[in-house]
């Protein structure tokens, strides 16, 4: 199954956020996106392990999204 993850950089925070629709419970941050997506890489089997029955291999799409405002 594929499962779609959403990587949101959060400007005032100063950090990425891990989100998905599709894993219940997922949501983690870190101020580094290679260590969210390592940290995420761990954690998603885990999630999916406490809620589902279903053991089959799993495929992850990262998606990520930064929004920044530039004055001229």
């Amino acid at each position: 199954m594929d499962y779609v993850v959403k990587f949101t950089w959060d400007n005032e925070a100063g950090v990425w956020i891990a989100t998905s629709d599709d894993i219940p419970g997922l949501v983690l941050e870190s101020g580094s996106f290679d260590a969210l997506l390592e940290r995420t890489r761990f954690a998603v089997p885990e999630l999916l392990e406490l809620n589902s029955d279903n053991n089959a291999p799993l495929s992850l799409t990262f998606k990520s999204e930064r929004h920044e405002r530039i004055v001229l």
